[in-house]
């Protein structure tokens, strides 16, 4: 009888030290040094990514929902969110980037602004987020309802709808977070409040469902 070799416990170990190079510090630790005048594109930023990839492209894609001016959010991270939801909708593993997107990119500068100014409530989620709850992140139907709810608070992120810019903003960087950290608790809790956020701020008014048919008709050239 053919016997087993016994697991290498190096095998453990290079898993765990690869997930963990994907992590929030290193991550971030990325834009930190080097000329802050350098544009990072999203090929560059993503390239080697392998679990953390869509959660580091939804951290991208909403710096604009905090711009404090009217409409940038929504014009600019609208439409970035509405392709991450939709490709996890679909099923991908990986994010897809067309030419003309991933070719642009944060510069290092406005990299390093913004998450100077999250640092400290990064550094404890740093502390409290960690692989847990596979069954929320991995499975093809979660990854699809994930993309399903980013869809929706997309589109509202997308609609000009008074004074939500940073609460829908804030809301997508909690599903990025549990993504890049493959954080099943907190993407449970981040399925309740999209939830949330659909029913009042979007079908209670009827907002949501014009934005989605405007968009169909944008797309569909009606």
């Amino acid at each position: 009888m053919q016997m087993t070799p016994p697991a290498d416990p190096s095998d453990d170990v290079s898993r765990s030290e690869a997930y963990q190079n994907e992590g929030i510090r290193t991550l971030l630790g990325m834009f930190e040094h080097g000329d802050p005048a350098e544009q990072l594109s999203l090929q560059q930023i993503l390239h080697g990514l392998e679990q953390s990839a869509f959660g580091m492209f939804l951290f991208i894609a909403i710096l604009p929902a905090f711009i404090p001016i009217p409409g940038i959010g929504g014009a600019v991270s609208g439409p970035l969110v509405l392709l991450i939801g939709l490709q996890l909708l679909c099923g991908l593993s990986r994010p897809w980037l067309p030419g003309f997107i991933g070719k642009r990119g944060p510069k290092r500068a406005t990299m390093h602004s913004f998450l100077s100014k999250i640092s400290r409530p990064l550094r404890r989620l740093d502390r409290m987020l960690k692989p847990r709850l596979s069954v929320m992140i991995g499975p093809l139907p979660a990854r699809m309802f994930t993309g399903l709810l980013l869809l929706l608070v997309g589109v509202l992120l997308s609609l000009p709808i008074p004074f939500t810019n940073y609460l829908f903003g804030f809301q997508l960087l909690l599903f990025a977070l549990a993504l890049i950290e493959r954080d099943g608790a907190l993407m449970l809790v981040n399925w309740i409040a999209a939830i949330a956020a659909v029913l009042f701020f979007g079908l209670s008014s009827g907002q949501l469902v014009n934005g989605v048919i405007e968009l169909v008709q944008r797309w569909t050239g009606g």
